[in-house]
């Protein structure tokens, strides 16, 4: 007999269909951190960019930042830029 590969659930629910089910809920995306009326978003303005950086070194994702995709891009080539030179680790 064939062993089974996925084991049944008890409660008889599969997961798949009820992603828009009426019972989640959603937490809000964070607002973003800085002001789009400044051109702020700078390879020199080092102390804003260490914000959306984590201790390792890591740039943070959209889902973190909450900036819009352009905002996001200009974040991540403005980090890049510190980093080669040398101003950011």
């Amino acid at each position: 007999m064939p062993r089974k590969t996925h084991p049944e659930k008890p409660s008889g629910r599969s997961g798949r269909g009820e992603r828009g089910s009426a019972t989640e809920v959603r937490t809000p995306r964070p607002k973003p951190k800085i002001d789009f009326t400044v051109d702020a978003l700078d390879f020199k303005n080092v102390t804003l960019l260490k914000q959306f950086v984590t201790d390792q070194g890591r740039i943070l994702p959209r889902k973190y930042t909450g900036l819009p995709a352009h905002y996001q891009r200009q974040l991540n080539r403005s980090i890049k830029r510190a980093r080669q030179m040398l101003l950011m680790k």
